[in-house]
């Protein structure tokens, strides 16, 4: 991401390499990249001039523009980063987008809650074992409709390729796909409880790729217990750890002490479908909360995965490998809060899908920007900024008309710009967040064009 001048930024590292049928059209979605992540949570009208808003939306209505021709060049990027470790986290996970109040957007569908109405998006992201996030490796975006509700015995009884489970299945085998492209990786595909569906866990992989997902039903296990929970509760504990589990609405951020079992188990496929799926090894980690604060229900993990797992450190990095799944729903919240893709009006879901698809390359930058400052301060901060960026920053913050000679580190430009978003870096403060970096970010943007200004007056 290190830019060495004011033209080589971010959005044209990303998105310069697009192929969307047009140059024209490669152009512009370099140019929407740019305009748009100065002020993401603004509309359209208030973030372009006339003459780029008329543009902006001949583009989201453009049928050559696609989700992923959008996503292609940032994929490529995204792997390239990729490339330069050995363990990648791709975390799978879906939200949805609550439009109900857009009651003329053409194409939408029921949402989870009840009358509500807008899309659904699957989505699979990278994430170092560090918890910093790579970028997006893909995306799949639709409305339901109404043929897909019913009884819950009539969703268990259809084959896995008609009902919304196959997400998990296609994301894996998206991953499978990405894998020629950073041979030397390995892969791990990461999902939550809905992810525990026995098809994915019998789908072939090439070597090199993995799954771990949460497990939500206790299944049938060739084990004199019988079953998954028993038989892995049946083992000795085989040590302790402490997790940190954070904040959630109302709930306050905690540390969670937690006893630890792993163990290997042969789990038997559902009865209904025993004739068409083999019986499969897997290896199971277990963590239970010990003390819980009061009123708060324990933390309890059971841990599925392809990754073999024969010891008490390889059962703890596992473990760790799950607590990195934060991290999507970090992305999505910066998607729907600081993007406010609910917000905005589209008109149909076409425009809808393609613009979000380029804000989730918008917001994937804030959250890149807030946890590599984190995890490596010491760099420079043009790892993320332009030189006339950082250079209007520290005129800003230091009310000085002359920028320093050295550039200055990542840890202390990401914290100037949480200070101009408006966090106030108390001695107790947690680290900023996503939030108020891209608040920052809003400010510096106004800031860096003003000093654009004055640095080319006379």
């Amino acid at each position: 991401m290190a830019t060495r001048d004011d033209t080589a930024d971010w959005a044209s590292e990303e998105f310069a390499q697009a192929n969307l049928g047009d140059a024209r059209l490669s152009q512009r979605l370099v140019a929407l990249a740019r305009q748009l992540a100065t002020s993401p949570h603004t509309s359209l009208p208030q973030a372009l001039s006339p003459a780029e808003l008329k543009a902006a939306y001949r583009f989201f209505d453009n049928d050559l523009v696609d989700t992923d021709g959008v996503l292609a060049p940032h994929i490529a990027q995204t792997l390239h980063r990729m490339e330069q470790i050995p363990v990648v986290l791709a975390i799978q996970d879906t939200t949805e987008f609550n439009l109900t109040h857009l009651h003329a957007t053409e194409g939408l569908g029921p949402c989870t809650g009840g009358n509500e109405r807008g899309f659904m998006m699957h989505s699979l992201l990278a994430v170092s074992p560090e918890g910093l996030p790579l970028g997006v490796l893909g995306m799949k975006t639709w409305a339901r409709t109404e043929g897909t509700r019913g009884s819950a015995a009539q969703r268990k009884s259809r084959p896995i390729h008609e009902k919304e489970s196959v997400k998990w299945l296609e994301g894996l085998a998206h991953l499978s796909a990405l894998k020629s492209r950073c041979a030397h990786t390995q892969l791990i595909g990461i999902g939550d409880r809905e992810s525990d569906v026995y098809e994915l866990f019998a789908t072939q992989r090439p070597e090199g790729v993995h799954w771990l997902v949460r497990a939500a039903w206790n299944r049938r296990a060739r084990h004199p217990q019988r079953y998954l929970w028993q038989a892995v509760l049946d083992t000795p504990a085989a040590g302790h750890t402490e997790l940190l589990v954070p904040a959630k609405g109302t709930r306050a951020q905690r540390t969670a002490s937690l006893t630890l079992r792993y163990a290997p188990v042969r789990l038997q496929p559902p009865k209904a479908r025993a004739s068409q799926l083999p019986a499969l090894d897997v290896f199971a980690i277990h963590v239970i909360e010990n003390e819980p604060p009061a009123g708060i229900e324990p933390l309890e993990w059971m841990l599925l995965s392809s990754v073999p797992t024969h010891s008490p450190e390889q059962a703890l990095e596992r473990l760790q490998w799950y607590a990195r799944r934060w991290t999507i729903e970090t992305w999505h919240r910066v998607l729907k809060s600081g993007c406010r893709i609910e917000a905005r009006q589209f008109g149909t879901l076409e425009r809808f899908v393609r613009a979000t698809a380029l804000f989730a390359v918008i917001a994937w930058r804030i959250l890149y920007t807030t946890l590599l400052a984190r995890l490596d301060g010491e760099l420079p901060c043009q790892v993320v900024l332009q030189p006339v960026e950082w250079q209007a920053l520290y005129c800003r913050v230091h009310r000085t008309t002359r920028p320093p000679d050295k550039v200055p580190s990542l840890d202390q430009a990401v914290l100037w710009i949480a200070t101009l978003g408006g966090y106030l870096n108390r001695r107790h403060d947690p680290p900023p967040g996503a939030t108020v970096i891209w608040r920052g970010f809003l400010v510096l943007h106004e800031v860096t064009e003003m000093f654009r200004i004055f640095k080319s007056g006379p």
